[in-house]
């Protein structure tokens, strides 16, 4: 993956529910935290389709996927 391509992120774990769609949807790049809530598994991964789901599936939008370099959001899509 080059720099280019790498996305980062992130979760709002005060926001998020513990419901685990995220986590079954985008296993690679979601768990959940002891606490049940969700945390992603890197800080940076190339956008899949799994992942994109997972952001757009969250039921309190906790997941966004951005763009370093401008802080584009890229998933969920708006």
């Amino acid at each position: 993956m080059s720099a280019a391509d790498e996305l980062v992120v992130t979760v709002d774990r005060a926001r998020c529910v513990g419901t685990g769609l995220c986590a079954a949807t985008a296993p690679g790049d979601l768990t959940l935290g002891a606490d049940g809530r969700a945390l992603a598994r890197h800080r940076t991964a190339a956008l899949s389709a799994e992942l994109a789901e997972a952001a757009e599936m969250c039921p309190v939008e906790a997941i966004a996927v951005l763009r370093p370099a401008t802080g584009e959001q890229v998933a969920p899509a708006y």
